[in-house]
C-alpha cells in the first residue's frame, strides 16, 4: 500500500508543492524543532524560508501577487508542516484566515493595500475572537466599538492570539449598537493595522500586546493578550468599508469553517509524525527476545492509529473539497476537526507507549507532542462545539416534518 494521508486526484502543481514542503519539513523543521520549542524560541530561520517558498501567499489571488491554490492545497501544505513542528504551522494559520477574510469579505482599497504585502510576508495577519471572559460563548463578548464622527473608538480586552506580536494586521470582532434585533447583528470586524511588537503600540495608540502567554505546548509562536484603551480607527477600518458595519459575525464564522480545515490539517500531520515515530521505535527496540512490531499487542496499536489517520485525512480533505467548491461546510468541517483532534489525542498517546520510558524523556520526540496534541480538542472550537455544529446541521436535514 502507499504510505499514510495520500490524498487522490491532485494537480501536477499541487503535488510538486507539497514535495517541496516536505522535503523542506524534513530538512529544515524537524532536525531543530526540538531544540526551538525546549527553548520557547521564534524560528526566524524556518520563517524566512516559508517565506522564501511563497506559503505566506499560497491562497491569496494571483492578482493579489499570491499563488492562488486552493483551501485544500493550503490543508495539505498545513498538515505537512505540522507533521514537522505544528508550532511552525500556527504562525502560517491566522495569517491564512485573515488573508481569507479580506480576499472573501474586504473592500477593494482593503485587498488592493494589505493582500500584495501579505502575499509577500511582509504583513502577518493575526486572528481575534475570545477574551478573558468568554470562548466559544461568542455572544458575550465586550470589546465595544462606539462611533465618533468619522471614526469607532474601541475599548476592551481580547485573549488567545497567536501571532499577536510579529502581526501587523488583527481581524478582531466587538460589538457594536447598529440596533439589530439580534446580538449577532450587532457584532463588526475590524482591521486594525499596528507596527508588529510588545507593548504599547506607537502605530495604534491604546492598542497594546502586554507579552507572551505560557504554555504547556505550543511554543516558539507567541500567544498573547491584546488590550484596547480609546483606540481610534477610521470607519473603513470595518472589514468590507463602512457599510459592512454588523456584518462581523458572519465574517468570522465564514474565517472559523476554514480555521476548522487548518485545524483537522495539523492534527492529521501530529498524528502521522507520532505514527512515524512510533512505528520505528517498535523495529528497533527489541523486548523479549524480538523486535516490539513483532508483539500483537504492539502490531495492534500500529494498525489501530494507522487506521485512525486514514479516516481523520479523509475527512479533512472532504471537507476542504465542499468549501473549494462553494459549499457551505459547516457540518463537514465540524466533524473533521472533531475526528482528527480526537483521534490525533489518542495515536500521540499510543506513540507515547509505544515508546515506554523513554516516551518521558525530552530526548525523544513524543515528549513534545505529547504536548502540543491536548491544544488541538480546543483550538478554534472544543469538541462539544464542533458536536452541538455538528448536531443541530443533522436535525436540518434530518428533522421531522
Amino acid at each position: 500500500m502507499a504510505r499514510l494521508a495520500q490524498t487522490p486526484g491532485l494537480t501536477d502543481v499541487q503535488e510538486s508543492i507539497l514535495e517541496t514542503v516536505r522535503e523542506f519539513v524534513d530538512k529544515e523543521i524537524i532536525p531543530h524543532a526540538q531544540h526551538l520549542e525546549h527553548d520557547d524560541v521564534y524560528p526566524a530561520d524556518i520563517v524566512d524560508g516559508m517565506r522564501e517558498m511563497g506559503l505566506f501567499g499560497l491562497t491569496i489571488p494571483e492578482e493579489h501577487g499570491g499563488l492562488g491554490e486552493s483551501l485544500l492545497t493550503y490543508a495539505l501544505v498545513v498538515e505537512q508542516l505540522s507533521r514537522g513542528w505544528m508550532s511552525v504551522s500556527g504562525i502560517v494559520n491566522t495569517h491564512f484566515i485573515v488573508a481569507y477574510l479580506v480576499s472573501q469579505h474586504g473592500s477593494a482599497e482593503q485587498k488592493a493595500s494589505l493582500l500584495p504585502r501579505m502575499a509577500a510576508g511582509e504583513v502577518r495577519g493575526a486572528f481575534s475572537m475570545s477574551e478573558p471572559g468568554c470562548g466559544s460563548d461568542v455572544a458575550a463578548i465586550r470589546t465595544k466599538a462606539v462611533a465618533d464622527g468619522d471614526d469607532y473608538v474601541i475599548n476592551g480586552q481580547k485573549m488567545w492570539l497567536t501571532n499577536g506580536a510579529y502581526s501587523s494586521v488583527v481581524a478582531t470582532l466587538v460589538k457594536t449598537d447598529l440596533g439589530a434585533e439580534s446580538v449577532y447583528g450587532n457584532m463588526t470586524t475590524f482591521l486594525l493595522e499596528k507596527a508588529p511588537g510588545f507593548g504599547e503600540n506607537e502605530a495604534l495608540p491604546g492598542l497594546t500586546i502586554p507579552g507572551r502567554i505560557e504554555k504547556m505546548g505550543y511554543k516558539g509562536v507567541e500567544t498573547t493578550e491584546m488590550v484596547l484603551e480609546d483606540v481610534r480607527v477610521p470607519k473603513d477600518a470595518v472589514l468590507g468599508g463602512a457599510d459592512q458595519a454588523g456584518r462581523g459575525f458572519y465574517q468570522m464564522m465564514d474565517g472559523i469553517e476554514v480555521g476548522r480545515v487548518n485545524v483537522a490539517a495539523r492534527a492529521c500531520g501530529i498524528s502521522i509524525r507520532a505514527f512515524e515515530l512510533a512505528i520505528a521505535y517498535a523495529q528497533q527496540r527489541q523486548t523479549f527476545g524480538a523486535p516490539l512490531v513483532k508483539h500483537q499487542a504492539i502490531a495492534f496499536k500500529l494498525a489501530e492509529m494507522a487506521t485512525k489517520i486514514e479516516a481523520a485525512h479523509a475527512l479533512m480533505v472532504n471537507a476542504a473539497r465542499l468549501k473549494d467548491a462553494g459549499q457551505r461546510n459547516d457540518v463537514e468541517a465540524g466533524m473533521a476537526k472533531l475526528l482528527a483532534s480526537e483521534y490525533c489525542a489518542e495515536v500521540v498517546q499510543e506513540s507515547f507507549r509505544i515508546h515506554g520510558g523513554y516516551g518521558y524523556s525530552k530526548e525523544y520526540e513524543i515528549e513534545r507532542l505529547m504536548r502540543e496534541a491536548p491544544f488541538l480538542l480546543i483550538g478554534e472550537g472544543t469538541s462539544e462545539i464542533q458536536k452541538t455544529i455538528i448536531s443541530r446541521g443533522l436535525l436540518k436535514e434530518y428533522g421531522v416534518r
